[in-house]
This record gives C-alpha cells, sequence and structure tokens, in this order.
C-alpha cells in the first residue's frame, strides 16, 4: 500500500513539475520584444473571397494591364522581386514594393510613412499615374459591367457594386494576408519549433540590438529611423527616394528616414531596402550592421541570425489564383 502511494505520489509530483515547467516557458515569452501573430485572421470570409477576386482584377488600371497582383505576387512574398517596379504609366515606381503580407500590422504605409491605413494607401494606388491612374468611379463602371461580379457584391453586400464596398472587399481581403510562421509556434510555448542553431540566431538578433527597431508583431513596421543611424551611409542622394520621409514633411530632420520594415517573409522578398540596391538577406544584414548597428560581428553570428530570418517566412502563403482579365485583355 505504502509503496503504491509513494508511486502514485511520484506521477503527481513529476505531472506537476512538468505542467509548471510548461507555464515557465510560457512566461518566459511573454516579454520577448517580438509578438505572435494571431493563429488566423479575422474577417467576414465572403467579403476576404471578394477582396482576393478584386486583388487580381486587371480591370483596375485604366489600360487593364495592372492589377494589384501586378506588383505584390503572393508566391512571391508578396512583393514582385523587382528593384524597382513599373507603374501603369510605363515609368519606374520611386520605391521597391513593399509585401502586403502582415501589411495591415504597420502604423504606417509605405516607405514614408504617407499614409495611415489601407483606405488611404488604395486611394493613392487607384488614382495615381505611377499605379493605376484611374479614378475610382470609371473603375467602379468597367468592374460593373462584368455580371457576375455585380451579383457577387449584390450577395455580399446587398446592393449594387459601389466604389465603398470595394474599397472594403479589398481591405479585408488585405487584412486577411496574415502568415503564421515556426517562430511565432516558438513564441507560443513550442521549443521545438525552432532549431538550436535558429534560435542562437534570435538570440543574436536581440543582443546586437537589432530588436531595437524590429519588434512588435511584425518585426518592424512600427517606427521610423534614419538610414545610417550610427554611420553615414554612402551612395544616399539629396533628391528623389533617398530624401525618404522628408519628402512628406519637408524637415530637415526627416531626411534619409524611413518607416522600418517588418522582417515577416524577409527571405522572400529580396531585394532589399528602399530602393533595392541590395540583392541577398546576407548583404542586407552586413550592412545593417555597419551603419545602423555601427557594431562588427563576426561571420557566424551573421549567419545565425540569417538563419533567424528565415524562421519569419509564413508556413502557409495564401496561394494565387489567375488574374480576372476583362474580355480582349491577356492577363
Amino acid at each position: 500500500m505504502l509503496s503504491t502511494l509513494r508511486r502514485s505520489l511520484g506521477r503527481a509530483l513529476a505531472a506537476l513539475a512538468s505542467c509548471w515547467a510548461g507555464v515557465a516557458a510560457a512566461q518566459a515569452l511573454v516579454n520577448e520584444p517580438i509578438r505572435p501573430l494571431p493563429m488566423k485572421a479575422v474577417g467576414d470570409p465572403a467579403r476576404i473571397a471578394l477582396g482576393a477576386r478584386l486583388f487580381q482584377d486587371l480591370r483596375f488600371s485604366r489600360d487593364s494591364t495592372h492589377s494589384c497582383a501586378t506588383c505584390h505576387q503572393l508566391r512571391r512574398g508578396g512583393a514582385d522581386g523587382k528593384a524597382i517596379s513599373t507603374g501603369a504609366d510605363g515609368k519606374p515606381a520611386l520605391f521597391n514594393t513593399p509585401t502586403v503580407y502582415n501589411s495591415s500590422f504597420n502604423f504606417r504605409q509605405t516607405w514614408t510613412g504617407r499614409y495611415s491605413g489601407a483606405e488611404q494607401l488604395l486611394d493613392h494606388v487607384i488614382t495615381r499615374p505611377k499605379a493605376f491612374a484611374d479614378s475610382w468611379d470609371l473603375m467602379a463602371e468597367r468592374l460593373a459591367k462584368d455580371e457576375a461580379l455585380s451579383a457577387q457584391f449584390m450577395e455580399v453586400y446587398g446592393d449594387a457594386l459601389r466604389p465603398a464596398y470595394v474599397r472594403d472587399a479589398l481591405d479585408q481581403f488585405l487584412r486577411s494576408l496574415v502568415t503564421p510562421s515556426r517562430f511565432d509556434r516558438y513564441l507560443r510555448g513550442d521549443a521545438g519549433a525552432i532549431t538550436a542553431e535558429e534560435e542562437r540566431g534570435y538570440l543574436r538578433f536581440k543582443s546586437f540590438g537589432c530588436a531595437a527597431c524590429h519588434q512588435g508583431i511584425n518585426v518592424g513596421g512600427n517606427l521610423f529611423q534614419k538610414m545610417g543611424a550610427m554611420r553615414e551611409m554612402p551612395g544616399l542622394e539629396t533628391s528623389g527616394a533617398d530624401l525618404g520621409r522628408y519628402q512628406e514633411t519637408k524637415r530637415n530632420v526627416d531626411r534619409h528616414v524611413f518607416r522600418v520594415p517588418g522582417l515577416r517573409n524577409v527571405a522572400l522578398t529580396a531585394p532589399y531596402f528602399h530602393d533595392g540596391s541590395v540583392s541577398t538577406l546576407d548583404q542586407a544584414v552586413e550592412l545593417m550592421f555597419k551603419y545602423q548597428l555601427g557594431r562588427t560581428a563576426s561571420q557566424q553570428d551573421k549567419e545565425l541570425i540569417v538563419r533567424f530570418l528565415h524562421t519569419l517566412s509564413g508556413e502557409k502563403l495564401v496561394p494565387a489564383a489567375p488574374p480576372a482579365a476583362p474580355p480582349g485583355v491577356t492577363p
């Protein structure tokens, strides 16, 4: 009887110890500089599906040559792999295309932080010559001629196709582009979600100071910072894209200042920086050490950080549907 009680007590104490170890591990991750993404997006499924369809639609541009997915390719990390994209006017854009994945978690939109949210950004994309060179009313007129699409709007919104509903559907879709990663599972307490080397890379990411700018739910995207914060970065011009936030504020203090990019899916979104001038993640890390941190690091340390950055890739990216082309237009 006594031996049975001892065995039972031993099992109970072991279970309790295991429980407390799990709690302690979970608590240890609460104060991390990076916060996990939600496991799934929240939104109206019908509106998200409609927004996904609109995201692919070439009729958003005046000449039916560009859709949102032209530059924001969901199978390429939400960007297009180019240093600089070409707008509907045939001219190069000013900045490298940022990813749309997890973009709803950014505190401002675009490299210069011009827009506070998706609705303002959509207005910019629709109307500016370097984007779609269109107007909401003309675009809505073209879309409304599509009987199947009009019927879908009636089903989803109980009303005819209107610019406000187009904005809402696209906004719902953009907010659904959330990409939980292995690292999010690690933050939630799954110690085996990343390898020992990747974990060492994360520890170095923190200890070297990378997390001072790249933190929060989007591993960045929540503050402004000057390019060349610790050492002047050669090659930055006094005009054009390199002026950064100065373009919006006209304050000298904002020269060469940009919204810090989020690092989720960063391994999928080369080339890097506001002008797409850096072709590899290894190069980007090297330059950040030199000019943003003002520190030196061993090759091993930099390689470990790159390994950690790969854990931020979403485990399941949203598949892209074929573009919806109007009659007579080949996508």
